[in-house]
């Protein structure tokens, strides 16, 4: 399926967001420091809103790019949230090891 103002053709861009997302799910299910955590969790965001920009380019409408600012907004959000409570829990812990954590009370 080409659209014809694409110059990639779909699968193509289908694949790249595919991997993308594969990549940063693997690390955040293998890694064990919190910031790689938040690094693959940004990878993975940026492959959705690949998705939605490329869904957005094929069928000719805006709608895609609007949901890829509202995915930039949430990320932006959800990293300036992570990252001061892993600024907090490095000073608490010295440590952003994520075993080190099971000690944490409610």
């Amino acid at each position: 399926m080409d659209s014809p103002g694409l110059l990639v053709p779909v699968e193509h861009g289908l694949l790249f967001a595919a991997a993308l997302f594969c990549i940063g799910l693997a690390g955040v299910l293998t890694r064990r420091n919190l910031l790689f955590m938040l690094m693959s969790l940004e990878l993975m965001l940026n492959a959705a809103a690949f998705v939605f920009v490329l869904a957005g380019a094929v069928h000719g409408n805006a709608d895609g790019q609007v949901m890829f600012i509202l995915i930039l907004t949430l990320a932006a959000a959800e990293v300036a949230i992570a990252l001061a409570l892993v600024v907090q829990l490095y000073r608490r812990r010295r440590s952003l090891d994520i075993d080190s954590l099971d000690g944490m009370r409610g």
